[in-house]
């Protein structure tokens, strides 16, 4: 493997980590919680801390019953003491930044990943406040090579908006971290605890939430989504975690950029980037070409082609006559049987444009969404993220906006050190070119963060790099 000091001999621009995370220092946080909310908010979010010591005495029985999923477990570097420090010490890895090859760096949380999918609503809330307060004092200071994101919960347009405008508008924070989703229960009585449905705030919700993504153009950020697909159907392992956790930010990413684009928020909010994080970006191309599949074939122009009304009953019959088999000719007068299931003439024909939300008049209107509004955040150490720049491969010859995202203070990366010479393994094997290298770990997050905001970078030490690009990046 390239050596990180010859990664950075061989490049002449700025490397953005658009997903690193912090640990946070626990302690701190539940004393800005005690201060919000009280000491029961404080014990009530104390209930997750020990929720994997109480899991391990209920028997495997009993965890299917109450549909226990298995949790993350040694989820954090341990015998790189300087990592593990790095992640919980701002002051560390500002020092160190540089030195991992990283110029400017997004970082997420890692236990305040937990808040934003609470059920509680009044701990919810507080306790996303609380890590929002650590995120601002702790990193603010550290804002010419650091930012981090704010959570931001979502069960319900009013709670979105207004810690929105606390943590952006009071607090300072230029990056949000939204839930992609809401676990919402069915209604009715009699149903089982686990009869639960997820909304992600698009046509189906019971929610509007466009309220939510104007108000995110007017404070400049961009909506980012960074929520687990654990626990989910197949991903609903009593016992294995790594079967829980293979594909899972990545299910989580494109059922939120399904129901954002069939929704249609990407054209009524032209201002707005939006990123789905760490699931990499394999599943957006696929996720493009199936969209554009689909409104080829079913477009409101198209649709007819599949219209009951269409069909030539006479010479469908004929046919029938010189070809059926006699077992077919002898039940010809209950051939309707046959024709009504998937094919049912009293279809509402006020609603078979499925498209009408988008503002698609043609594959181009689909393409740019996927190449100019969506971003997707992709690890260092994933091959496939070679894919979103192959144009041959993509329809239309779409490059697919992936962004380097290192995931530093988590255990896919052991040594910092290591990952930006992973990524740029691709370089070395002649995936990616030096271009596509440049536009993975500068251009596309410059996209993505200045799309929306064009002062994101301002004040910081890569502010001039930025500001040379982003007239062409802004023109993509």
């Amino acid at each position: 493997m390239t050596t990180l000091e010859t990664v950075r001999a061989r490049i002449d621009h700025p490397v953005i980590d658009s997903d690193g995370h912090h640990v946070e220092f626990l302690p701190l946080v539940k004393d800005y919680l005690r201060e919000i909310a009280g000491t029961g908010a404080v014990s009530g979010f104390e209930q997750f801390e020990q929720a994997s010591a109480l899991g391990r005495r209920i028997d495997a029985t009993t965890r299917r019953q109450l549909n226990m999923t298995r949790m993350p477990w040694w989820g954090l570097p341990t015998r790189n003491t300087l990592d593990r420090a790095t992640a919980m010490l701002p002051r560390l890895l500002h020092e160190r930044i540089e030195a991992l090859g990283i110029d400017f760096a997004v970082l997420y949380p890692t236990y305040g990943l937990i808040p934003t999918h609470l059920d509680d609503e009044a701990l919810r809330r507080s306790t996303c406040r609380a890590f929002n307060q650590y995120a601002a004092e702790c990193y603010g200071e550290y804002s010419d090579r650091l930012t981090a994101a704010a959570c931001i919960p979502m069960h319900t347009p009013e709670e979105a908006i207004e810690e929105l405008d606390h943590a952006v508008g009071t607090l300072g924070l230029k990056v949000v971290m939204m839930a992609a989703y809401a676990s919402r229960p069915y209604q009715g009585e009699e149903l089982p605890r686990g009869a639960r449905w997820l909304d992600f705030f698009g046509f189906d919700s019971p929610h509007d939430y466009d309220p939510v993504w104007k108000r995110c153009e007017e404070l400049g950020v961009s909506p980012t989504f960074h929520s687990t697909g654990s626990g989910w159907g197949s991903r609903s392992s009593i016992s294995n975690y790594v079967y829980n956790h293979v594909g899972n930010f990545a299910a989580a990413g494109e059922g939120a950029a399904r129901a954002l684009f069939l929704s249609g928020v990407p054209w009524r909010f032209p201002k707005l980037r939006f990123a789905f994080l760490e699931g990499g970006v394999a599943w957006a191309c696929s996720l493009y070409a199936d969209i554009l599949g689909h409104w080829e074939k079913r477009n409101r122009d198209h649709i007819g082609h599949y219209d009951p009304a269409k069909l030539d009953r006479g010479k469908l019959e004929a046919l029938f006559g010189e070809y059926a088999p006699a077992a077919f000719r002898e039940r010809l007068e209950r051939i309707d049987e046959s024709l009504a299931l998937l094919s049912d003439p009293e279809e509402d024909r006020t609603a078979l444009d499925e498209f009408a939300r988008c503002e698609i008049e043609g594959p181009d209107d689909l393409r740019d969404v996927f190449t100019a509004r969506f971003h997707f955040g992709c690890e260092a150490d994933d091959p496939l993220n070679a894919i979103a720049f192959q144009k041959h491969l993509n329809p239309r010859g779409a490059r697919i906006k992936a962004v380097f995202s290192s995931d530093i203070g988590h255990w896919d990366v052991p040594d910092m050190e290591e990952v930006l010479p992973e990524a740029y393994e691709l370089v070395d094997k002649g995936l990616l070119t030096e271009e596509d290298f440049r536009d993975f770990v500068f251009g596309f997050p410059v996209s993505l963060w200045t799309g929306t905001n064009p002062a994101f970078f301002r004040g910081t030490a890569i502010e001039d790099a930025v500001e040379a690009i982003r007239p062409s990046v802004s023109a993509a």
